[in-house]
């Protein structure tokens, strides 16, 4: 499964030709139905050249989902690299062919990673989030006085 409409789909659909994979591959374009895709997925890919936090990471890995991404941006704040899925330095997309093979050839890793990379999503639920936000803004409100 393919989802979104980046530069690089055109190409990628005929690569798939190209390889007689055509059938194989299901290419969504932008989608409002991320998390039914995710519910399907075995791996997510992200290999962005900036990500200002990687949201669309976590909200894969609440899915149970392992991440390969980039290594930029705050990517490595929510991939752990080896724990949840594994960062790429950008463009090197061979490493991150690696890295999706070591994860999707073992069942046993697969599910390792799976387990991981929702406990990593849940360090980031709203409930453990919002009071950390909520006391550094009474912090500064009072520090202000």
């Amino acid at each position: 499964m393919m989802v979104g409409d980046g530069t690089e789909k055109v190409k990628a659909e005929q690569l798939c030709k190209e390889l007689g994979i055509e059938e194989k591959v299901i290419f969504f374009g932008n989608s409002s139905e991320i998390d039914q895709i995710l519910s399907y997925s075995d791996l997510f890919l992200l290999p962005s050249e900036t990500e200002s936090f990687g949201l669309a990471a976590l909200e894969a890995m609440a899915w149970s989902v392992p991440v390969i991404s980039s290594n930029s941006g705050g990517l490595p704040e929510v991939n752990f690299d080896g724990i949840s899925g594994y960062l790429s330095n950008v463009g090197d997309v061979d490493s991150m062919a690696e890295n999706a093979l070591k994860i999707l050839t073992d069942d046993a890793t697969l599910a390792k990673f799976r387990e991981s990379a929702l406990e990593i999503a849940q360090q980031f639920d709203i409930k453990k989030i919002l009071p950390l936000y909520e006391a550094l803004y009474h912090e500064a409100i009072y520090n202000s006085k």
